[in-house]
């Protein structure tokens, strides 16, 4: 298989404020995000990314989504460097994260029209695939409801749709069943399923196992920062279970930092 995003010793540290100290209980001014990172995903899988709340899964998918740069290390995202030259990787992704926020009184059909407008897609093919995809999710019934008005459910749904506007090849997604009830979550962990069968690579951050043994290929653990494993599921799992392999390794974390 063709490794399409390879990254390096990413690493970032966040200044923190006085309010974050007090919240985090800790007088460090600075916190270590992500650690020397390395991770590869290839062509045509879906890649999880699986850790504990505050682990730095949001940060590492951010730096490959180039949203944030990271202080030390690059990613190479099918050719292109996040750090040289990331408006190339912004046309080759697609970045769902569930703290993205819609603005509550644009409606589905213009934010994805102006998402189409943003990537250049030809009108024509944009109002293709805008019919295509909101029948696939049961947008198309809130096309002109402004999000104010749309479920929790509804509104992930048009996030994931103007996320990948543009049929992108490589799709991060931070975190795609959160807050979703069950029902809205089986569509998405189904429409995954349909984009890996097209020969798209996706790479999934989630602290659900059961999630990472329904979808993933291949699975890194990320802990504090750090990535303490990084294998395909079948070897993550020969021996215990998902869940059971991630406690020895937090197990083996938490030891060697203290």
């Amino acid at each position: 298989m063709n490794v399409i995003l390879k990254a390096e010793g990413l690493s970032k540290t966040f200044r923190l404020s006085a309010k974050q100290q007090k919240l985090q209980r800790t007088k460090e001014k600075t916190k270590t995000a992500v650690d020397n990172l390395s991770l590869e995903a290839y062509e045509g899988e879906i890649y999880g990314l699986l850790g504990p709340n505050g682990a730095g899964k949001t940060t590492t998918l951010r730096i490959l989504s180039t949203i944030i740069k990271a202080d030390k290390g690059d990613a190479i995202v099918d050719g292109s460097s996040v750090k040289k030259d990331p408006e190339s990787v912004r046309a080759k992704i697609g970045f769902l994260t569930s703290e993205l926020k819609l603005e509550d009184f644009f409606t589905p059909n213009y934010l994805f029209d102006f998402f189409a407008k943003i990537h250049n897609l030809d009108p024509q093919l944009a109002e293709q695939r805008k019919r295509t995809l909101f029948e696939k999710f049961g947008i198309d019934k809130f096309a002109e409801v402004k999000v104010s008005n749309l479920s929790t459910g509804m509104k992930q749904k048009t996030s994931l749709v103007i996320s990948i506007v543009h049929d992108p090849n490589i799709i991060i997604f931070d975190e795609p069943t959160n807050g979703l009830d069950v029902l809205t979550a089986k569509v998405v962990t189904d429409f995954l399923q349909e984009l890996k069968e097209e020969g798209k690579t996706i790479i999934i951050s989630t602290h659900i196992f059961s999630l990472v043994e329904k979808l993933c290929d291949r699975a890194g653990v990320i802990i504090d920062g750090k990535m303490v494993a990084d294998d395909t599921l079948a070897n993550l799992t020969a021996e215990k279970s998902l869940e059971d392999k991630f406690f020895d390794l937090y197990a083996e974390s938490v030891g060697e930092v203290q």
